[in-house]
């Protein structure tokens, strides 16, 4: 089997696959799948719609934002897990930071055995009190907390076979403006975001398997966004940081992305250095961006192998775990 992932990532629209789904699959430039809400009906629905898009392609990545709290796309069979600042709060209260490797194995466990590779997580951004979309998402105000909070959660995520992705790089805590809907300005300069904003991120670079850039115009550093930036990705990112892992863009159908077709900004990414770019909501965009690939012959992505989960537990087995009937437990205390 060829270990070579094409280095698109689209969403669907429902619990099964269309004949126009199916067809996008095959295409040799999509590896990845991003799920919502709108794809999750049960278990088994689940399982079965993910059986059947790797029986079209092996080389596919399947992903989700199964952070807990607000950000929580598979619910119902799932366990509803709380936000991360209130796991913190109850981690502090209790002296139990290492309750954060139990809930990264309990949630990549469960996505594993359903059969996603991916769950873009942790978020490493700084809740500095003015980001309309961060929040309680973080970990923390601190960033000791953040680097503690999160280095025992990719503890938790490495053992169920799960890779990570540290999200919204270089930092989103720090602008009101949710990037969805519009592009956030930060002026902060280059030094005061590594010795700030940045500081997570390399804190755990070498556990950190992936990382997701911010839709953030840093004016003082870049005249791009991180995921259009040579500077940022390759300058910064790589060189100066020492980042060797892979890495995505955010979805580049967000309004932060800026108002350029899909093909451009598919360019802009590929070539700032982004491994794979994510495109969600945009059918028609991402036609045409594959139509684009085909006949330019765009190349592979190699790397993007290494974010194929390791290990799977299976359902059934998860249910009856003791580790698993104990998290729950205690995510339950907090969540009440």
């Amino acid at each position: 089997m060829s270990e070579f992932y094409g280095k698109v990532m689209l969403d669907i629209n429902g619990t099964s696959l269309s004949d126009e789904d199916i067809s996008l699959i095959s295409n040799k430039h999509v590896g990845g799948l991003i799920l919502f809400s709108r794809n999750f009906e049960s278990f088994k629905q689940l399982n079965s719609l993910l059986l059947k898009i790797k029986s079209i392609k092996q080389n596919i990545l399947i992903a989700v934002d199964q952070e807990g709290g607000r950000v929580q796309r598979l619910v119902g069979d799932f366990t509803s897990i709380p936000s991360m600042r209130e796991i913190e709060s109850f981690a502090r209260k209790n002296n139990n930071y290492k309750i954060f490797k139990e809930i990264g194995w309990l949630i990549s466990s469960e996505l594993a055995s359903v059969g996603v590779d991916i769950n873009f997580a942790p978020v490493l951004d700084i809740d500095e009190n003015n980001s309309s979309i961060i929040g309680d998402r973080s970990f923390s105000k601190d960033i000791n907390k953040i680097i503690r909070c999160s280095s025992y959660y990719i503890d938790g995520m490495h053992e169920a076979g799960m890779k990570s992705t540290g999200k919204h790089f270089p930092g989103h805590g720090g602008v009101y403006e949710d990037s969805h809907v519009e592009l956030p300005v930060d002026q902060k300069k280059l030094n005061d975001l590594i010795d700030h904003e940045i500081v997570p991120f390399m804190a755990i670079k070498n556990k950190l398997d992936a990382v997701m850039c911010a839709h953030i115009l840093f004016s003082n550093v870049d005249s791009e966004i991180p995921s259009f930036s040579h500077k940022w990705i390759n300058k910064i990112l790589k060189e100066k940081l020492g980042y060797q892992g892979v890495i995505f863009s955010d979805d580049l159908s967000m309004a932060g992305a800026g108002p350029d077709d899909i093909i451009s900004k598919y360019t802009k990414s590929i070539e700032a250095g982004c491994d794979m770019v994510i495109i969600c909501n945009d059918r028609n965009g991402v036609i045409n961006l594959l139509n684009f690939l085909d006949e330019n012959n765009f190349d592979l992505n190699k790397k993007l192998s290494v974010m194929k989960k390791s290990y799977e537990i299976s359902w059934d087995e998860l249910r009856e775990s003791q580790r698993a009937i104990t998290i729950k437990k205690i995510l339950n205390e907090i969540g009440s």
